[in-house]
């Protein structure tokens, strides 16, 4: 069985994706106009409800009888990443959107995705990808239901991870692409992390879609089950609007190599194209370094603090994202 993993201490060796012919359309949310503050959650139309935008239907059900939006979907634009528990499970750990908009969507276990219009049965781009507040603070602090992530010593080994598969002709796939919200596997726990800024996940691995479906793991369960809190946001959720096979979706023969990974000083940067821009962001967002490059790309990172870094290499066949470790 395939998987893609975005979690690994591996030498990364990533492929550009052509899209200066592509077509695409992109779910940003926006179009919903909410007031500051504010969020649907399905409660104007209980018992059930979809939210349409882009190519891509975001189901949601609301259960009229306990008044609570109890799976798929909500859309919100609220900004709150110190209120801890169950009553801020609709906000960003992120405070906005990504590129500072204002809406986004938050999405619950088994949440599911289903591709309408130039959409259906194509291929997925991605989206950005971030922690709720109400996950972000329960796995930092602990609560009454969940444990404080690393536990007292710092040294559990736990981790919060989202899984995509897509169906496609009725089948659901055993590909999938794994992403960690949190993992503090790590022997040094300097460079444990949780995700509050907006990340890029890539799709384009499962191929033709009719539509996806969300599923959490946590390592921290219980005797009725995941005791981290299921939920999590997206944003500019992007179809390419073309099958696997055509010219727009074609990979090209550039591979690019980060290495060594994890890394103590000297990072290199291979297989670039000139004129490409390269970008360095840490854990939280900001930006590290940014260059504008021609050939093989080498420096010196022994005074970067140790954590997560990503890597963005930007040129006229498209975009590529990936990760390093800093020790």
């Amino acid at each position: 069985m395939k998987k893609v993993f975005y979690k690994s201490i591996m030498m990364m060796s990533m492929t550009l994706m052509i899209q200066a012919t592509q077509a695409q359309t992109v779910s940003e949310f926006e179009n919903f106009n909410l007031s500051p503050g504010s969020y649907l959650d399905g409660s104007s139309q209980p018992g059930g409800m979809i939210f349409n935008d882009g190519n891509a239907e975001f189901p949601n059900y609301y259960d009229p009888s306990f008044q609570y939006w109890q799976s798929g979907w909500a859309i919100s634009n609220m900004q709150d990443t110190v209120t801890a528990g169950f009553a801020n499970m609709y906000a960003a750990a992120s405070f906005m959107g990504v590129n500072n908009s204002a809406t986004y969507a938050v999405g619950q276990q088994n949440a599911t995705i289903a591709l309408t219009g130039s959409a259906a049965g194509k291929v997925v781009n991605g989206f950005y990808l971030t922690n709720s507040t109400y996950a972000y603070i329960s796995m930092r602090d602990g609560d009454a239901f969940a444990k404080k992530f690393g536990g007292v010593t710092g040294n559990d080994p736990d981790y919060f991870k989202i899984i995509i598969r897509n169906w496609y002709n009725g089948t659901l796939s055993t590909d999938s692409v794994e992403f960690y919200l949190a993992d503090y596997r790590f022997s040094n726990n300097a460079l444990d992390y949780i995700v509050k800024n907006w990340q890029w996940v890539d799709l384009t691995s499962l191929g033709n879609s009719d539509s996806l479906l969300f599923t959490l793991s946590s390592t921290d369960v219980g005797s009725f089950g995941i005791n981290t809190p299921l939920f999590f946001c997206i944003d500019n959720f992007t179809t390419a609007d073309s099958p696997v096979g055509i010219a727009d979706l074609k990979y090209n023969d550039t591979k690019i190599q980060v290495y060594p990974n994890p890394v103590q000083s000297e990072l290199v940067v291979s297989g670039v194209k000139a004129e490409s821009k390269i970008i360095f962001t840490d854990i939280n967002g900001k930006t590290i370094l940014t260059n504008t490059i021609n050939s093989d790309f080498r420096y010196n990172v022994s005074q970067w603090p140790a954590g997560m870094y990503f890597i963005s290499v930007i040129s006229g066949d498209g975009f590529q994202t990936g990760k390093f470790i800093k020790e």
